[in-house]
This record gives C-alpha cells, sequence and structure tokens, in this order.
C-alpha cells in the first residue's frame, strides 16, 4: 500500500483517483487548493499525481516548488498533451502523465509501475572514480555529496552505469526507465538526460556522454 497525494481543484476528478488507486489499497490523500501544497510534509508520500490546468497555482509551478523536497515520482494529470506541455513537464521534473479524462486501468498500472521501480530490491554500489550510486538508497553521490535527482533522473543514470561504456538508443532507455505503458517520447527522455547532466555538472562530474545519432553512454 501507498500513501498518494492527489492535487486537483476539481473534487470529482479527486474522488475517482481515491476510488480507483483504493482498489489496489492505496490511501489517497485529497487536495483541491494547490496552494497548500508546498506547506504540506511531502516526505509522508510515496507518489504525487498533480493536474496541470488549476486556477491560483498552476501544475507547472507547483512542480517548480515542491520537487526540491520530493523525490518520489509525481505524474502529470492533463488533458492537454501538447508536445512542448510534455516536454516542459519533464524538463521540470515530472516523471509521466496521465491523460484526461483517464481509464482506471491505465490509472492503476501507471501508478504501479512507478511505485514498483521505486521499490525494487538493491543491494550494492557502483563507483566510477568520485561519482557513486548507492543503489540500496537510490541515491547518486559526487565526492561524497548526493546530487538531488528526481527518480526517472536516477533511473536512467543507474540504466546507464550498470553498462558502462555500452550505447543505449533514447528508446531503450524510455522502455526500460518507464516501460511500454508510459506515453512519454524520446524528447521526454532527452529532456531528463539533460536535466541530470546539469546536475552532475554542477557537482563536478560528467559521467553520461552524448552519442550523436545513437544516444547515451556512461563513460568510464
Amino acid at each position: 500500500m501507498a500513501r498518494i497525494l492527489a492535487i486537483d481543484d476539481e473534487r470529482t476528478i479527486l474522488d475517482a483517483l481515491a476510488r480507483v488507486l483504493s482498489r489496489d489499497g492505496h490511501e489517497v490523500v485529497r487536495v483541491a487548493d494547490p496552494t497548500q501544497v508546498p506547506g504540506m510534509d511531502l516526505t509522508r508520500f510515496d507518489l504525487v499525481l498533480c493536474d496541470v490546468m488549476m486556477p491560483g497555482l498552476d501544475g507547472f509551478e507547483l512542480m517548480r516548488q515542491i520537487r526540491p523536497a520530493f523525490d518520489g515520482p509525481i505524474l502529470f494529470l492533463t488533458a492537454r498533451v501538447t508536445e512542448e506541455d510534455a516536454v516542459t513537464g519533464y524538463g521540470l521534473g515530472a516523471d509521466d502523465y496521465v491523460r484526461k479524462p483517464f481509464g482506471a486501468a491505465e490509472l492503476r498500472a501507471k501508478v504501479a509501475a512507478h511505485l514498483r521501480r521505486e521499490r525494487r530490491p538493491h543491494a550494492h554500489a557502483l563507483a566510477f572514480g568520485d561519482v557513486r550510486l548507492d543503489l540500496g538508497a537510490r541515491e547518486l553521490s559526487v565526492g561524497g555529496a548526493p546530487v538531488p535527482l528526481s527518480p526517472t533522473e536516477y533511473a536512467i543514470c543507474e540504466l546507464l552505469a550498470r553498462r558502462p561504456g555500452q550505447v543505449m538508443s533514447r528508446a531503450q532507455i524510455r522502455e526500460a526507465v518507464l516501460g511500454w505503458e508510459s506515453d512519454a517520447d524520446e524528447t521526454a527522455i532527452s529532456m531528463q538526460v539533460s536535466r541530470a547532466r546539469k546536475k552532475l555538472a554542477a557537482a563536478g562530474a560528467d559521467p553520461i556522454a552524448t552519442v550523436w545519432g545513437m544516444g547515451y553512454k556512461w563513460q568510464l
């Protein structure tokens, strides 16, 4: 069972989310006023579902405010899934999105997939000079200092680090990290890699190399 924070200004949507996800034993905390969220203790939640179009504080701005304080999966709920919107969401640290109106089976599958990836067992670490991935804690550090990666950013780093020197295409990364049920495209993977590289560069490391026309690799 997971504790899920659902944010949407429409009460009917919140009730539907709670009704559907409770079938899998999840507890859904419903918030209709997005301005209340930045003051909440987000460490109490395993996953966040957040609407994009909300009055007062839209989902994108809310993401900017809470992502530094929440390291779990964040899924957008949105009826407007243009490429530009998707790129914006992924660029801010979103892990996936669910289209409105959503089907119960799709919603349950996406939530289950992201929770499963968060909870899969890891028992050791990978080290490359100053860069270290603690697979148990799902944490990447440079010179002993943790790098604040989102779950998807970390998952991409772990995937590449497990295959050092091997080039992986964006499609391969997408399927391995997000799964077949995700609507994310290859542009989303590029955005996630770009965010991870910026954070790594700020920490003094550059382990991910772009192989033009092919994909990315973890360089030794």
